[in-house]
């Protein structure tokens, strides 16, 4: 099963704009995290190169984007993988911390496949834990990566999977403490945490009424343009893992991704203009 569904994930990357590796914190040295920092930059208000630094020193490494043209990267997402020990059972759960890419480069399919290479590595690492992925989501494109790609996941616009409301809870008690506002379901690390800049992704009536997750999103987390955020779970099982690739590949072409292509060419026709 392993070998089948890492030959599917190679062929998400055929004809790709990019590509991903997995490094280790050890592996990414002060000019790859200059760079990284100067993508993050762009989309994220009130930060300073050694907060970015300081958190990244908190991860276990992360997954950079590559321009298959030029080899230069043009994002990232850091991850850290964390474990705990919940109602006689354990838990392995993959964290993302900062996901970016520049918008010129939005749809395309390189961070998936490669979170998907780290996760069957885990899935393997740890055969009998219950192993999820976890995120915290202050803008809507994060969460959509977990509402568009996983089969039991919340929260859930459905109100399904309930039961991982307690794993949530647990997790975020655990490893973020007084900044996790259990009443409101949400993490909020106070007035210097680094929110999105307004016009990086906004929501917008028409996006409302055509995507209801984006909708739900809004309405789980309405205080996210002030940098609150939501926790989200996404189960890892055997069955999941092996069903992924099937799902990316037969997944439209992104509408993200055409919308950023032809607001860069426009940019670059009003630069040149």
């Amino acid at each position: 099963m392993i070998n089948t569904t890492y030959k599917l994930i190679s062929k998400l990357n055929l004809k790709n704009t990019t590509y991903g590796q997995y490094f280790e914190k050890e592996q990414i040295d002060t000019e790859r995290l200059k760079v990284m920092y100067s993508i993050y930059e762009q989309y994220y208000e009130n930060t300073r190169f050694s907060i970015f630094v300081d958190d990244f020193q908190n991860k276990s490494g992360a997954i950079l984007i590559f321009d298959s043209e030029t080899d230069e990267i043009v994002g990232f997402s850091t991850v850290v993988v964390q474990h705990f020990y919940l109602n006689g059972k354990d838990y392995t759960v993959l964290f993302s911390g900062d996901t970016v890419i520049l918008k010129k480069f939005w749809g395309t399919r390189s961070l998936q496949s490669t979170m998907l290479k780290l996760m069957i590595k885990l899935r393997i690492k740890y055969p009998f834990n219950e192993l999820y992925w976890l995120l915290i989501s202050k803008g809507y494109k994060t969460y959509l990566l977990l509402a568009n790609n996983y089969y039991v996941y919340y929260p859930n616009i459905k109100d399904e999977n309930q039961h991982l409301s307690e794993v949530v809870e647990h997790y975020c008690e655990k490893f973020f403490g007084e900044y996790y506002d259990r009443e409101a379901g949400l993490l909020n690390f106070g007035d210097d945490y680094q929110p999105l800049k307004g016009e990086v992704a906004p929501i917008t009536a028409e996006m409302r009424e055509k995507n209801p997750n984006i909708h739900f999103f809004e309405q789980m987390n309405p205080t996210w343009k002030a940098g609150t955020e939501l926790p989200c779970i996404g189960r890892l099982g055997w069955k999941d893992i092996a069903r992924f690739p099937v799902k990316l590949m037969t997944k439209p072409t992104s509408k993200g991704r055409f919308e950023a292509c032809v607001a860069h060419k426009t940019k670059r026709r009003e630069a040149i203009q």
